[in-house]
């Protein structure tokens, strides 16, 4: 199978078979035949019983059914993404209130309109209040999210329409509290508790939903410590390195370390080039915390998800930072055959083979500068014989935040930026929007689907917004860009992002995909559907708004796509989950489901039939709006 296509990436592929360096791919490849009952989400190992593997009308040896396995895994694989998710929210939130109580001075407040918009969201006045006394009443807030309460949680009940959350309380999935709902998942599905499929999976539902609300919390504290993004042009793919620099990588998801790193590390550029780099310190970026620092200081993107390990085996990378979250052990094994410092910061992730330097809030800028001197340090063991940069890179737009976008959007109508919006979804130039998200899969010819749904999508005039990993593929493949826009988007959405672009000032168009953050920030998406469907009085179960992960791969995007179904989208998933072996489950996500809360799955793994179902999905929406 082919594994990429992604031209930079081939080239180093071609590096790591020819030297015998394993790679992800490698590793896959050596898995094989991989197990049918794990794929079909029918193996249960719950208790010392187990492993059970069940098919048909089998039962495991407690006597639970493929269903009731099936609906629980999947509870499980939910309640996983959340708890990284609102883990993410809980540090950001910490961090707010040291800052506010003046135990973090390298965190001072950046963006007051953002936490004055919050806290009123929120229900907190905001009249007369210093800015570190309105941080701390927010972070408080924040903090008391995870816990039980008497009532639902604050960032999942504010951040939804009336009619959301409506729904959410009829059918009992309104959490009220991030840390209890993913507790009551693994109570739930443990040995001997529940064993109804339908419940478990309205029980994974709740869990998806406090998923929403911490990483809803996630990019609104990112914003207010460290500025709402707005558009930046930036370059991505492995051609940002550079064979004259200090090259330093930051990866993970986090922005609280890399964000200061971001700030510093031309500081010590002076002693970069003294060791003999003449560029300096080159700073690149790695998965989504590729995208924080892409968003906030235009740092370009180096690769994401799958191709991680490339970085490392173009010779050129000095060092790279982790902090927690989609980063492959494989990294310590290829960071190996070269010179790169693989760098641990966090005390929840630390591989061996990497170097441990812990991080804290009170010391960011000190901990910050030591990781750089260790790249520098790196930098003299360099052997220029095996650097090899591939002289791929594209330009990217990004840095869409929901506040970007409605800023270019005032260009056209100040008094009510988002009219041109909606008049131009009734008119048809603008058919409806998907959002893609997730990762890269390695089962998946790394960016295939992602491109080919996006040209489909965009030449029938469907507004397409991307975020994490996928928004990743789509700088890697230039489609950032208003040069794409005016080679794949169709005549309608063509003239709209030509119109919006140079309203806004850019001289064209809009990049053909809007780049909106890092995987967290699906919740900016989801405030703009809020928005539209808050003017047009009407629920978000109506909008002709669709979801695609069609490269998903981890937990997180598993809680992603349950939340959106929740929240009314028809969300495509393009690797077909572990769900197959149950058949009722099966049934509820891409059927039943859709009775309840308006969004259901659609599973399907070819991207060009998976883009028609979309638009035939988007087109049962815009008649049921009779638009």
């Amino acid at each position: 199978m082919e594994r990429t296509i992604d031209l930079a990436s081939k080239a180093i592929l071609q590096i790591a078979e020819r030297e015998g360096y394993p790679t992800i791919w490698d590793r896959f490849a050596a898995q094989m035949p991989q197990c049918g009952f794990g794929e079909l989400g029918t193996c249960c190992r719950i208790c010392l019983q187990g492993p059970c593997r069940v098919r048909g009308a089998q039962l495991g040896a407690c006597g639970a059914t493929a269903d009731a396995i099936v609906a629980r895994n999947l509870a499980r694989a939910i309640a996983a993404g959340t708890a990284a998710h609102s883990g993410h929210a809980k540090h950001l939130a910490h961090t707010l209130l040291r800052s506010a109580q003046g135990q973090a001075a390298d965190y001072p407040i950046k963006d007051e309109a953002k936490l004055k918009a919050v806290a009123a969201r929120l229900g907190i006045p905001a009249d007369g209040k210093a800015a570190d006394e309105l941080a701390r009443e927010v972070a408080q807030v924040a903090l008391a999210d995870f816990s039980e309460k008497q009532t639902p949680v604050a960032w999942a009940a504010t951040n939804v329409t009336q009619g959301r959350v409506e729904t959410f309380l009829k059918h009992g999935v309104m959490p009220t509290g991030i840390d209890s709902a993913i507790s009551e998942v693994m109570h739930r599905t443990t040995y001997g508790c529940d064993a109804d499929p339908v419940n478990l999976l309205l029980g994974g539902i709740k869990c998806a939903l406090a998923d929403f609300a911490g990483m809803h919390m996630a990019t609104d504290l990112a914003d207010i410590l460290f500025s709402t993004p707005k558009p930046v042009v930036t370059q991505a793919n492995l051609g940002v390195l550079k064979p004259d620099a200090v090259n330093i990588a930051v990866h993970g998801h986090n922005p609280v370390l890399s964000d200061v790193i971001a700030q510093v590390a031309h500081e010590l550029d002076e002693e970069a080039r003294a060791v003999g780099a003449p560029g300096g310190v080159n700073l690149v970026g790695i998965c989504c915390t590729g995208n924080e620092v892409l968003m906030r200081h235009g740092i370009p993107s180096a690769t994401h998800s799958v191709s991680q390990e490339l970085a490392v085996l173009t010779g050129a990378l000095d060092a790279i930072v982790v902090e927690y979250q989609c980063i492959m052990p494989g990294l310590a094994t290829v960071a190996e055959c070269y010179h790169t410092r693989l760098i641990t910061t966090m005390p929840i992730t630390k591989i061996p083979g990497a170097t441990h330097i812990e991080f804290s809030e009170e010391k960011a800028r000190e901990t910050a500068l030591k990781i750089i001197r260790q790249g520098i340090e790196a930098f003299k063991q360099r052997d220029p014989k095996k650097v090899n940069i591939p002289p791929h890179r594209s330009t990217a737009v990004a840095g869409f935040s929901t506040e970007a976008i409605v800023e270019a959007l005032s260009q056209v109508n100040a008094e009510d930026p988002l009219k041109p919006l909606i008049d131009n979804i009734v008119n048809g130039n603008v058919q409806g929007v998907c959002l893609f998200a997730g990762c890269n899969n390695v089962r998946v010819p790394q960016d295939s689907s992602f491109i080919a749904m996006a040209k489909e999508l965009a030449s029938k005039n469907v507004l397409l917004l991307a975020t994490g990993c996928g928004a990743g593929a789509f700088a890697r493949h230039g489609l950032l860009t208003g040069d794409a826009t005016s080679e794949y988007a169709g005549d309608g959405l063509k003239a709209v992002l030509t119109a919006v672009g140079q309203a806004a000032g850019l001289g064209g168009p809009l990049p053909l995909v809007l780049h909106m953050g890092s995987c967290v920030d699906n919740t900016r998406a989801a405030d703009v559907a809020v928005a539209v469907a808050n003017k047009l009085g009407v629920d978000l179960d109506r909008l002709p708004v669709v979801a695609s992960a069609p490269e998903a791969t981890t937990e997180k995007a598993i809680a992603i796509g349950t939340w959106a179904v929740a929240a009314g989208l028809p969300t495509h998933v393009g690797v077909v989950p572990p769900v197959l072996g149950g058949p009722a489950v099966a049934k509820v996500l891409t059927e039943d489901v859709k009775s309840l809360f308006g969004g259901y799955f659609i599973v399907e793994t070819d991207p060009v039939m998976a883009a028609e179902k979309l638009v035939g999905a988007i087109e049962e929406r815009r008649r049921g709006l009779a638009i």
